[in-house]
């Protein structure tokens, strides 16, 4: 039961190639963000669509793959956990950030990437 307690699993889109760095050490992170679209009648009977954007990090040997595979454009199934964390920015505002931190990843035919 302990691997439901901060469980995230969305399908979407990627909205933008993935950027990725190399950190000291040379440990490699993969910074990307997927769109999770709902679709649904409002009262008037009007079809609505409703898109989510969630951000994804990848680390390691994942992020390699992020790397080399995935495009802006591309269908993906994503497992990991929320992660949050707050920095000050260069004015001195405090901002808070929410991550899905990528467990697993699956690639999904459907919209052709962007290459």
């Amino acid at each position: 039961m302990n691997n439901l307690r901060n469980n995230v699993r969305l399908i979407g889109n990627l909205g933008m190639n993935p950027e990725v760095k190399e950190l000291n050490g040379g440990k490699k992170i993969a910074k990307f963000s997927i769109a999770t679209s709902e679709v649904y009648k409002d009262v008037d009977g009007k079809k609505v669509t409703e898109t989510q954007w969630h951000n994804i990090i990848a680390w390691g040997k994942q992020a390699e793959i992020v790397a080399k595979y995935l495009h802006k454009g591309n269908e993906v199934a994503i497992d990991g956990k929320i992660s949050s964390r707050s920095y000050t920015d260069k004015e001195g505002v405090k901002r808070y950030v929410t991550e899905i931190v990528m467990n697993d990843l699956l690639m999904l035919g459907g919209k052709k990437a962007e290459q």
